[in-house]
């Protein structure tokens, strides 16, 4: 794998632009955003990680985590303690690619971009959906592409 370097990535509100910044490479490659009074928990993170699997093939796999804050709500106990925030929950991506290692770079990266453009939102009129850095804000969840909104919207198209 190339040297680990900072990951710029947007995420579909704003957008907001998150540095993630490499945190180790041992075990595995590992990233984590540095976001201004944000506990260490609650930063969006990524790992990646490439093994053999039984049948001989690769398996590479990026894991990206966006965990989400509760909300305070307006006041403490009757003594004034306020709990800090915590982690509500995470939202995990996985992206799997298997490979035989038969295949050639090529058939990986044709493969990886077919597929990055069908999460995108491919469809009978396009072959790009919604790309990642030049669509307005909330274009993902706003989406009405098959994949994309199966994927977010959790409706299966039929």
């Amino acid at each position: 794998m190339a040297a680990m370097t900072n990951l710029l990535v947007k995420d579909d509100g704003t957008p907001t632009e998150f540095t993630l910044v490499p945190i180790t490479d041992t075990p595995q490659p590992f990233w984590r955003a540095s976001i201004a009074n944000v506990p260490v928990d609650a930063q969006p993170r990524l790992t990646f990680s490439i093994e053999r699997v039984k049948s001989g093939d690769y398996k590479a796999t990026a894991k990206l985590e966006v965990p989400v804050m509760e909300t305070l709500g307006a006041s403490g106990t009757s003594a004034g303690y306020v709990a800090p925030p915590a982690v509500a929950y995470v939202t995990t991506v996985l992206v799997t690619v298997f490979a035989s290692p038969r295949s050639t770079i090529a058939d990986r990266a044709n493969a990886l971009r077919m597929g990055v453009g069908i999460i995108q939102g491919a469809s009978s009129t396009t072959n790009t959906g919604i790309l990642a850095n030049n669509a307005a804000a909330d274009a993902w969840k706003n989406s009405v592409l098959p994949v994309t909104q199966a994927l977010i919207s959790l409706i299966s198209p039929n």
